[in-house]
């Protein structure tokens, strides 16, 4: 799974946004919904069992948040920010099309 150079400038600037940015504290946070237009056009599903592997190919059994590099929850916690998506909550069992593999 290679890393585009469009992709990688599209998670760094995201990246940079949510931490440069002031944000809400988690506590403060909202639970992103999936018809959220970012969370459409990157597929996110609260439920990574519900991704729809032809749209998403890239997906792969066993990909879920909680595993996934950008997000910033909590070892255990079924939600935590991702800055994705300008800090708000996802689903540790979700998944998006942004998914990078936790190293």
């Amino acid at each position: 799974m290679s890393l585009t150079r469009r992709r990688f400038m599209i998670l760094t600037a995201s990246v940079a946004s949510a931490t440069v940015l002031p944000g809400a504290s988690q506590a403060d946070a909202t639970v992103l919904p999936e018809n959220d237009p970012t969370a459409v056009s990157l597929g996110y599903k609260m439920d990574a069992a519900k991704v729809d592997k032809a749209k998403f190919p890239r997906y792969q059994t066993g990909q879920t948040c909680a595993n996934c590099q950008l997000y910033q929850g909590k070892p255990g916690a079924g939600t935590g920010p991702c800055p994705i998506y300008g800090g708000k909550l996802v689903y540790a069992k979700g998944w998006c099309n942004a998914y990078v593999k936790k190293a």
